[in-house]
């Protein structure tokens, strides 16, 4: 799967009628550039005002999830949403005449089907992502439902629903990768139980429903009045139960697809994270209020992750230099050679790890009651994986040295010990020009920043003997 940004290649269109508002909408899913992400665009009113899909604008979630910003409300957004997740779209606008897409058969399959037919477009910028280090949970102590998030390298989502019913029972759903969502959740539609419908109608909600597209599990006794409360409700000249439990409006696309429209709703509602997500979600007894309030903390941790900038790397994969790999192209030897490995490197970044030791030779004086590395290490440190930046890009490195001409906007924000592990990542500011090398460095130990400069180094051929 590509780790560039995607929007569609063109605009495609859709109709229909929304499902508890009754209206004729139109919808048309429109290109949109790089870090734009899903926005909501309300045609019919002046000034085409915008809304973006952030769980931040979220104010209700009875039958739906409802954003507003300004006063500007779109409902039951989740359908549309999942379907630009699960097809790996990142930007899109979305356009409507009105204020709620249209239910369709109340699935995402539709929806799914028009971004087929546009396909997709690669762009020029990276994707961002979550990436869930630690378990993450939130429970409804009034329901019992209850969403986690684990570590895992893809998005996989698992669904357990439980509503106490015996002609629903308990379901489960699972993908393993969003890859999946095509074929096995697009075309898992809405359900509803016949007690909620007849509260439903009776409150004059469902007015674009008909009964192609809910599932409806029969709870109750469907009496004369409810039947014809029914059929006057969906144009049918008569209404009956089949064998297994649901009305004889449609016949199921799984045995399970309760539990895979639930499954629907969890990337719909979550895609108001506003970013792609590596973990494994595990949600038991789904809804869209707690779907929207895990996705809140999930917002969250993404902004502190953001904030901190802490790189992403699994240090058990093979280094790209070793130290015999590192000691071919920097000078320097022990005791002052602060690198020992390097895990990624780009023409434009790259990120070194350095082991504190207590046999350091530093430590012998540098508080040895209390031992700390010294700051201006922490820096030459960093500036030696800056020289690999430079260096591993030269034919013969072993000819060049690079040396600090400036340093800048230093903060040590810290204490590094024996025993800490530190990360740096160093980034271009700028092009190499003329030998100039100007740098952006961080250190990490953990998730903390411990030490922050901004480096501008000369490289410059050694003289030969």
């Amino acid at each position: 799967m590509s780790d560039k940004q995607k929007t569609i290649n063109e605009e495609v269109t859709l109709s229909g009628i929304g499902l508890h508002t009754g209206k004729e909408v139109n919808v048309t899913l429109k290109p949109a550039k790089e870090n734009t992400g899903f926005v909501f665009v309300r045609v019919d009113l002046e000034g085409n005002p915008q809304v973006e899909a952030d769980v931040n604008y979220v104010t209700t979630t009875d039958r739906g999830t409802t954003l507003e910003k300004l006063g500007v409300k779109v409902h039951t957004c989740e359908h549309i949403l999942a379907a630009l997740v699960g097809m790996d779209v990142d930007n899109c606008y979305i356009e409507m005449d009105n204020a709620e897409p249209p239910i369709l058969d109340g699935s995402s399959k539709y929806f799914v089907e028009a971004i087929e037919k546009v396909g997709l477009k690669v762009q020029n910028v990276n994707r961002e992502y979550l990436v869930v280090k630690e378990v993450l949970s939130y429970v409804d102590t009034n329901t019992g439902s209850e969403i986690t998030i684990i570590p895992s390298e893809n998005y996989e989502i698992t669904t357990m629903v439980d509503f106490g019913t015996k002609v629903l029972g308990t379901q489960n759903a699972t993908i393993k990768d969003i890859s999946e969502f095509k074929e096995e959740v697009a075309n898992a539609r809405t359900f509803s139980f016949l007690h909620e419908l007849e509260t439903l109608l009776d409150n004059g909600l469902i007015k674009g429903g008909d009964i192609s597209n809910a599932i409806v599990y029969v709870d109750k006794e469907l009496t004369p009045e409810t039947t014809e409360k029914l059929k006057k409700a969906f144009g049918k000249e008569d209404i009956s139960i089949r064998s297994n439990g649901i009305l004889d409006n449609l016949t199921l696309n799984h045995p399970n697809e309760a539990a895979r429209h639930k499954l629907l709703d969890v990337i719909g509602d979550l895609a108001l994270v506003g970013v792609k997500i590596k973990g494994k979600v595990i949600a038991n007894k789904p809804g869209h209020l707690v779907n929207t309030q895990f996705a809140k903390k999930l917002n969250r941790q993404y902004k502190l992750q953001k904030r901190k900038n802490v790189p992403d790397f699994d240090l058990t994969k093979e280094p790209v230099y070793d130290i015999n790999g590192i000691m071919k192209l920097l000078p320097h030897r022990p005791p002052f050679l602060l690198i020992d490995k390097i895990l990624e490197l780009s023409e434009s970044h790259v990120v070194g790890l350095k082991n504190v030791s207590m046999n350091e030779p530093y430590f012998q004086g540098h508080f040895p009651k209390e031992p700390v590395m010294p700051g201006v290490l922490q820096v030459e440190a960093m500036a030696q994986a800056g020289g690999i930046l430079v260096l591993a890009n030269v034919p013969d490195p072993e000819n060049y040295s690079t040396y600090f001409i400036k340093i800048d906007k230093v903060k040590f924000k810290k204490k590094v010990v024996p025993g800490d592990t530190i990360i740096f990542k160093i980034e271009l500011i700028e092009p190499i020009r003329r030998g100039i090398v100007h740098m952006q460095g961080y250190g990490y130990v953990g998730d903390s920043v411990v030490v922050e400069a901004e480096l501008m180094a000369q490289v410059a051929k050694m003289k030969q003997d």
